[in-house]
């Protein structure tokens, strides 16, 4: 694929800078999200803007993907890049590179339906390779990339969240 020499110098660059420097790579990344119409969400951070939204048929105005679009393309898009950074650090070649993400749901909890537990009940990712290397390599790099990938590991393992509440008051 084009541009592998470009990652591989950036990937061994960084990592040369955060060995040297770790808090390089340490910081706190700030979202912020604002409800429009109805279940429309605006979504901004730095110079990106999103809108995230549901079907009509779901109550929404159908403005742009749904949360759970977000979360799988999250997901998807960081193995993605993931492994097109270890494949460029490994000098595996890459031809082509195409994930597919499935995910199980079941929104009665979402809607308060049944005790059904919220979130995915299984999730997997299909990875398709196409490479002039061989399977060995193609899959000692996939095995290095799962194991540095953020957001697999956000989805794989449980993570410290918490909520803080800020009341505003109506009155101007």
């Amino acid at each position: 694929m084009k541009g592998q020499n470009k990652v591989k110098d950036a990937f061994e660059r960084n990592a040369k800078a955060l060995s040297l420097r770790p808090s390089l790579g340490q910081g706190t990344a700030v979202t912020r999200l604002r409800l429009k119409d109805g279940l429309t969400c605006e979504i901004e951070e730095g110079s990106w803007k999103l809108t995230a939204d549901m079907s009509e048929k779901a109550g929404g105005n159908n403005q742009g993907p749904n949360p759970g679009v977000f979360g799988r393309a999250t997901l998807g898009s960081c193995l993605m890049m993931t492994y097109a950074m270890w494949a460029a650090k490994m000098d595996v070649s890459l031809d082509s590179l195409e994930i597919e993400i499935q995910a199980d749901y079941d929104s009665r909890s979402y809607h308060g339906v049944e005790e059904v537990t919220p979130g995915y009940q299984q999730i997997r990712y299909v990875v398709s390779v196409q490479s002039p290397a061989s399977e060995e390599e193609i899959m000692r790099m996939l095995d290095a990339a799962d194991a540095h990938c953020d957001f697999l590991y956000v989805f794989a393992k449980p993570q410290d969240v918490r909520r803080e509440v800020r009341l505003i008051s109506g009155e101007k």
